[in-house]
């Protein structure tokens, strides 16, 4: 069984996955990490340290280069975490230097065949929980749950913010979500949108709890 959720940044996707996937006793699966893997190994290609700080400017323009890079980038994912090689990287995938090009490189389209194809080879013949921008429409179409959650840019940003995993300030966060969202729903494949057969949900008064629930009481009709 394969519950696809999506949404844009900060709408509780991954916290709201991983509870429901511990709930059910499935696979939790965040999707988004896959990218920011090959960001993270992209920038410390370039000279980043372990969170992808002090990299020099990753150059995306060739795209068939960055590409191939993908394409070699080790990527696994075991126990709900992503691991480049055999490092478990999850405390790095979030880091402002992540932040500030994961979305440009996402949206190459041949990278997000790339970690699409990854993805799959992972989930086959496994209950999973996944989530990311376009799990209900591309990656897993034929998904038998379909979710997609959505808030309020100034939710999302306040979420981000309270995280305390980011040195932007509230505004400057909320900027950078926008900024994404336009990015995210105008990729030339795999664009944030809403699918015909997807559950909306806006949780920006919501509490997790009272998501979850809503979710688990769908899965069980």
């Amino acid at each position: 069984m394969t519950v696809a959720i999506d949404g844009p940044a900060g709408s509780g996707k991954s916290t709201i996955a991983h509870i429901i996937a511990d709930e059910l006793g499935l696979m939790f699966m965040n999707t988004g990490s896959f990218y920011r893997g090959v960001t993270l190994a992209l920038l410390r290609s370039l000279g980043g340290k372990s969170d992808g700080t002090g990299a020099a400017p990753a150059d995306l323009s060739d795209e068939e280069a960055v590409v191939r890079f993908a394409e070699g980038v080790p990527l696994d994912y075991r126990n709900g975490r992503l691991h480049l090689g055999d490092e478990d990287v999850e405390r790095y995938l979030r880091s402002d230097a992540v932040e500030a090009v994961v979305a440009p490189l996402s949206g190459i389209v041949g990278v997000r065949r790339v970690v699409n194809a990854k993805i799959r080879q992972i989930a086959r013949n496994s209950n999973i929980v996944c989530e990311g921008r376009d799990m209900t429409t591309v990656v897993f179409p034929d998904a038998e749950h379909k979710f997609y959650l959505d808030a309020s840019v100034s939710a999302r940003a306040l979420r981000r913010y309270s995280q305390g995993t980011s040195s932007l300030s509230l505004g400057e966060i909320e900027r950078s979500i926008a900024a994404r969202d336009e990015i995210d729903r105008n990729k030339k494949e795999g664009s944030l949108k809403i699918a015909p057969d997807a559950f909306y949900i806006d949780t920006s008064d919501l509490t997790i709890r009272e998501v979850c629930d809503m979710i688990i009481s769908k899965i069980h009709l």
